[in-house]
């Protein structure tokens, strides 16, 4: 079975390509799904009760929104929690992922915002990135969430890699700076190159 890592900026269109993906009948894991499930944990609540504070743990799980304004303003609060939710998140992927393997999955693809920050490349036969110029994915982002200011998109992004150091360590880039028509046509060209499509 091959192992493939997903990985993208903010805004850039990652979400997307897993969509194109699914609809092809690849098995795709969503980190940010498996992250939010987990944090609901008991033990993952009396972490950041402990270490962050009970402000950010709400009667029904985490409180989120004060956890993010925290997480994006202070490294060494993102760190902590980093290290609270992280390893509980990959135990639960590779549980998935196994569980794809004895069902016969061919490929599967683990979608993971912070695949480099966190050295996960070294998990995949392959990598893929995708990617957008930084005015693109600020636009994308705040058309989805009206919520987010530009500033808070800058603050995200910059708590991430820097997009060329990205691009230097990806396998495969997914260039997201037209539309979805475009980039199903680079990523059945790339289906086909992995051999999970006949040429």
């Amino acid at each position: 079975m091959k192992r493939i890592g997903l990985t993208g900026s903010i805004g850039s269109g990652k979400s997307t390509v897993a969509k194109l993906l699914i609809a092809r009948g690849i098995a795709v894991l969503d980190a940010d799904a498996v992250a939010r499930r987990v944090s609901s944990r008991d033990d993952v609540l009396q972490a950041v009760s402990s270490q962050l504070g009970t402000a950010y743990v709400l009667p029904d799980g985490l409180n989120r929104a004060a956890l993010a304004q925290l997480v994006f303003a202070n490294h060494e609060a993102r760190a902590t929690l980093n290290a609270i939710i992280h390893p509980a998140v990959r135990e639960e992927m590779a549980r998935l992922e196994n569980a794809f393997e004895l069902d016969g999955a061919s490929a599967v693809v683990q979608d993971i915002p912070l695949l480099f920050e966190n050295g996960l490349e070294k998990l995949f036969d392959a990598v893929i990135l995708v990617d957008a110029p930084l005015e693109t994915r600020i636009a994308r982002v705040m058309q989805r969430d009206p919520c987010m200011t530009r500033e808070a998109v800058l603050a995200r992004d910059a708590a991430q890699m820097p997009a060329s150091e990205k691009r230097a360590r990806a396998d495969f880039i997914l260039e997201n700076d037209g539309d979805e028509m475009a980039l199903e046509a680079q990523l059945e060209a790339l289906l086909v190159k992995l051999g999970l499509r006949p040429s």
